[in-house]
């Protein structure tokens, strides 16, 4: 993981350093006097040599230092912590949907394999798959908000209702904390059409694992041998089948939550949803160097995490597994 991180720090930092844009003139606009400009490159320490720049950079990561945004002026790690768990609501409820979605249609699928669900199933992973996830969160926007006016619009609560007072950061438990039921009603709403949006994404991909894995499960011997002995076929197939096609559905769901803790640029910009991407995504178009930088970090960090707690759920469930 240390490895990674740090691979993943030193090729951001130096292809942020590479860009060929003043981030202190995007930001003090180009009627700035030179005096001014020069003035904040030398409080940023953007007037060093780059390798000086990196060194500095580098000892300010070992305290946990992922320096100052040039755009909030905040510690970029104190705007991270921020914009975090309005995307980890967005992406754990996203998640939920794909598992359970996903994991139910491939089973059924590799049931009753050649049959119409079987075809159906594939045609719907295949346009999950190919469908970007602007292009359906503006469907959804069109149908749901501006033509039949079932869900609100984006953003995650309206904007006459107060947002509860903030104890972790997360909407749902705040609401909860506050016993604010309107609040936590109406941010519901909100969550419903961008979480759809990125659930289905991970549910086309969990299904056409999860029939790839099933598949090749149930031509096993011991399968057509549990058969033979008479027991039901739901048994057969959930506690004999399902469990030992886990493994490579476990490493999607992992890779599935990662990419989607690390912020949804697209889908956080459709539906104006305050997260980690939406982040990122104002710190590249202003060169915030130390924003993108630490978004980078961060995101590497939360990759290597869950492939961590993936080779932990295989230890757990192969128990022929050794880890060193």
């Amino acid at each position: 993981m240390a490895l990674v991180i740090w691979r993943v720090m030193t090729i951001t930092f130096f292809v942020a350093r590479g860009i060929p844009a003043d981030p202190v003139g995007a930001i003090l606009g180009p009627q700035a006097p030179p005096e001014a400009i020069e003035q904040e490159r030398q409080r940023w320490g953007l007037d060093k040599p780059i390798y000086v720049q990196y060194a500095r950079y580098m000892e300010s990561l070992l305290r946990g230092d992922l320096g100052r945004s040039l755009r909030t002026r905040r510690p970029v790690l104190q705007d991270i912590l921020q914009f975090f768990p309005t995307t980890a609501e967005l992406a754990l409820a996203a998640l939920l949907i794909g598992v359970v979605f996903g994991i139910s249609v491939g089973v059924i699928s590799a049931v009753y394999p050649g049959r119409v669900v079987d075809h159906a199933s594939r045609v719907f992973a295949i346009v999950g798959l190919s469908m970007p996830a602007f292009w359906l969160g503006l469907l959804l926007l069109l149908g749901f908000y501006y033509k039949l006016g079932w869900l609100p619009g984006p953003g995650q609560l309206p904007y006459w209702l107060p947002r509860p007072p903030r104890a972790t950061g997360f909407l749902i438990i705040d609401s909860l904390l506050a016993q604010d039921w309107t609040a936590l009603t109406a941010y519901l709403r909100h969550l419903s059409m961008p979480a759809f949006t990125l659930g289905w994404i991970s549910t086309a991909a969990i299904a056409r694992i999860t029939r790839a894995s099933m598949l090749e499960v149930l031509r096993e011997e011991y399968i057509k041998t549990a058969r033979m002995k008479g027991l039901k076929e739901e048994r057969v197939v959930m506690r004999h089948a399902f469990k030992n096609a886990l493994l490579p559905i476990i490493t999607v769901v992992g890779i599935r939550l990662a990419s989607l803790l690390e912020g949804a640029v697209l889908t956080e910009t459709v539906f104006a949803w305050p997260g980690l991407g939406r982040y990122a995504t104002h710190s590249f178009l202003s060169i915030d160097f130390n924003a993108v930088v630490g978004v980078a970090i961060f995101t590497a960090f939360l990759y290597a995490f869950c492939n961590l707690v993936v080779d932990l759920f295989y230890a757990y469930l192969n128990p022929k597994s050794r880890y060193m």
